[in-house]
């Protein structure tokens, strides 16, 4: 037992990893064999993105002991204020550059309520939710804008090769899980982070500017959903105002289920990933299996309970080990 709890302490997420083998040999024999198909795979493949993404951000901030709802009305704001500077005659480097500081800005605004005020972050971006949802709504006129055909979305959305499983938007994302990731784990900042999250008081008393961290944190949450809503609607084509809904539960669902902390200081990007994966499969696999779709958010939900009370459980039990062992 002492050993099982140091391996999950160490590395919280190779239990959401088991739990993804165990549903996907599940699925894959309800389906027939259908869930690993390459046409499937390229389908579940070419979503992920989006949303893991999204689930990379809210880990970052939640490992620095905040949480962000509004990530689902950002993740609709940002391709829709392109699209609307697009139809303006802004060229689309310079509106996709503007839409990503509308979404730091948004995320600094997150912070700096919440920090400076002392206000918990949970009511900060639950407000934010709703006034970037109500401005998504506003400036499209409630009608979905039409991009310009002549837009580069095979840098975004196209296949990498011909046949290729992955479209470009999974390349993206290999890229930032990558830059996230060495930033956790090779940086100070890094150190900082988890840290400001685990032990807040006491990195402050170190000279740690955790103020600073968590504002940092926030506003790169809030990109990373933008650039995420961004995937998604060129992959569709046009920027709907109600894109997003909900995503932001599923992102604190998929850090949850990953092996990130409530309380902050402990996570991985590898774990958002295998939490956004997972919720993926479940979606996937109960169409496949034709179980009713409405039993997916019923899904997610016992996952993040179960998940939750296993990682109280694993730390009273480390704690307790811990106790004994300077006894």
């Amino acid at each position: 037992m002492k050993r099982f709890l140091k391996i999950y302490l160490d590395k919280p997420e190779l239990a959401g990893l088991a739990l993804l083998f165990v549903l996907v040999l599940v699925f894959q024999a309800k389906s027939n064999g259908i869930l690993l198909s390459f046409e499937n795979m390229r389908g579940v493949m070419g979503l992920l993105p989006e949303m893991a993404l999204v689930a990379i951000g809210v880990t970052l901030l939640m490992i620095c002991g905040e949480f962000d709802l509004s990530v689902g009305s950002v993740f609709a704001l940002m391709p829709m204020s392109m699209a609307v500077l697009l139809n303006s005659g802004v060229p689309f480097p310079v509106a996709v550059l503007l839409g990503l500081m509308i979404c730091g800005a948004i995320g600094f605004i997150n912070g700096y309520v919440t920090l400076q005020f002392s206000i918990p972050s949970f009511i900060t971006t639950l407000g934010m939710l709703f006034i970037a949802r109500s401005l998504t709504i506003v400036i499209s006129g409630g009608f979905p804008p039409l991009l310009p055909p002549d837009l580069p979305t095979w840098l975004f959305t196209d296949y990498i090769w011909q046949g290729s499983p992955f479209r470009m938007s999974f390349l993206w994302f290999v890229v930032i899980a990558a830059l996230v990731a060495a930033l956790l784990s090779l940086t100070n900042f890094g150190n900082w982070i988890r840290a400001t999250g685990g032990f807040n008081e006491a990195a402050a008393s170190m000279g740690i500017p955790v103020k600073r961290v968590k504002i940092v944190c926030f506003m790169l949450c809030s990109v990373l959903a933008g650039f995420a809503g961004l995937l998604q609607v060129l992959r569709l084509g046009s920027p709907l105002p109600s894109i997003g809904e909900g995503l932001e539960l599923q992102a604190v669902a998929a850090a949850v289920i990953g092996g990130t902390a409530l309380a902050g200081g402990i996570g991985t990007v590898f774990g958002a990933i295998i939490g956004a994966l997972l919720i993926r499969t479940i979606d996937n696999g109960l169409v496949l299996s034709r179980v009713d779709a409405n039993w997916f958010k019923f899904a997610i939900g016992v996952l993040t309970m179960f998940a939750v009370i296993a990682n109280a459980w694993m730390g009273k039990m480390s704690r307790k080990i811990k106790v004994e062992a300077h006894k």
